[in-house]
């Protein structure tokens, strides 16, 4: 008798728990298990997130944006972040190493003054190549100019929320700056720009500053690095002049050679790279080689990464260093900035780089590299204070 009530608790156990697993199939009070993402589901939802905040226009969305893209790349795992492919976005975006951003101020206070410096950069993500280059050209303009406050602006919104994402650092866009200096009751603006030329960012700079011209009372903008453009490959200027110099100067001490000339007879060439323009004032690469040449520096050959103006090109710059006999070339960029383009489009290891492009030739020995910006030379920090200042004297 004990064993047959035995076999029939156990079946009735059976039973029930039978029922309990029908019931859960059937949607019952027991929840089935969720279906969890695949690794290229959960990378895909981060991409769409980069790619959101990948844009040149701020909304009021912004801020929550570039928090929910950094929020859910640091939830993937190592595996799905190499996942991680959109338009735009890619591992690199949040994972390369590029610096310590705390190096950095992003010079957004406000306590202003009536008057303000404002230094208008088109920007870069590169933390150590903000720090080194237009960090040192605002804290060259602060040292300069103390009774001035000094305060930064990035044209390149897609390069603010890159940085405010990964780094959680906020720089002003050039509104936000100008709505910061008319908030802090600014009534002197002087605005530095630290583009190169009289190009297209300068020309959007201008526009930004006149809609502010009943805002605050008096508003001027100082030179860019090379001063006016000229009208054609031989107008040259002291600015430019100033620049070359300086760059040569630089780019040999960094060689460890002696001179430029000592370079020449060790049959070793530098190539500047440029950004390039379809702007009209793209003239100012050719008036830098123009410049290059009356100084002397046979060795000496600027390009650019748009192939604009047309002998500009890679290919076009490798023909030319081939063609003068050198079987050495040092790359190093004609930029304010050492960032993405010097990094990538310069010295990274894709086929299209420069670097690469180089080698694959096939006519040189050896190619090297130097990623530093000009924004970094102490004599071309020089020349920005000398524009700001002749900016401040028009005030006079």
């Amino acid at each position: 008798m004990k064993h047959s009530r035995k076999v029939i608790a156990v079946l009735m156990a059976l039973c029930m728990v039978f029922c309990l697993a029908a019931c859960a199939g059937k949607g019952g009070d027991t929840p089935s298990k969720p279906a969890t993402k695949t690794d290229k589901e959960a990378a895909d939802e981060v991409a769409a997130l980069i790619d959101a905040i990948y844009v040149q226009e701020r909304t009021d969305k912004t801020d929550e944006q570039c928090a929910a893209a950094k929020a859910a790349w640091d939830a993937l795992t190592d595996a799905q972040k190499e996942l991680v492919e959109g338009e735009n976005a890619d591992p690199d975006y949040f994972g390369r190493d590029t610096g310590d951003a705390s190096k950095d101020d992003p010079l957004n206070a406000d306590d202003i003054g009536e008057k303000e410096l404002l230094v208008v950069s088109f920007g870069t993500s590169f933390n150590d190549s903000r720090a080194a280059d237009i960090k040192g050209i605002e804290d060259a303009l602060a040292k300069a100019f103390p009774d001035w406050s000094v305060r930064r602006a990035f044209t390149a919104q897609i390069i603010i929320n890159h940085i405010q994402a990964r780094d959680g650092e906020k720089i002003d866009n050039m509104d936000q700056a100008l709505e910061r200096a008319v908030k802090n009751g600014v009534k002197t603006l002087v605005i530095q720009p630290t583009h190169l030329m009289h190009g297209a960012e300068y020309d959007e700079l201008k526009a930004a500053a006149d809609a502010y011209k009943g805002k605050i009372d008096t508003i001027v903008i100082a030179e860019p690095l090379l001063g006016e453009v000229g009208k054609d490959a031989t107008v040259i200027n002291a600015d430019k002049e100033a620049v070359a110099k300086a760059l040569v100067a630089e780019a040999v001490a960094e060689a460890k050679a002696d001179s430029i000339e000592a370079l020449d007879t060790a049959n070793t060439a530098f190539v500047f790279m440029g950004h390039g323009t379809s702007h009209n004032a793209k003239v100012t690469y050719s008036q830098m080689q123009t410049q290059m040449n009356k100084l002397g520096y046979k060795n000496v050959f600027v390009g650019t990464v748009e192939g604009e103006p047309e002998e500009t090109s890679c290919e076009n710059i490798i023909k030319a260093v081939k063609d003068a006999g050198y079987k050495n070339v040092i790359l190093r960029p004609l930029m304010v900035v050492a960032g993405d383009h010097a990094n990538n489009d310069m010295a990274g290891p894709d086929d299209d780089s420069w670097l690469s492009m180089f080698k694959s030739d096939g006519s040189f020995k050896t190619i090297d590299t130097q990623i530093s910006g000009l924004g970094r030379i102490a004599a071309v920090q020089d020349i920005y204070v000398a524009h700001a200042q002749a900016a401040i004297d028009t005030l006079k």
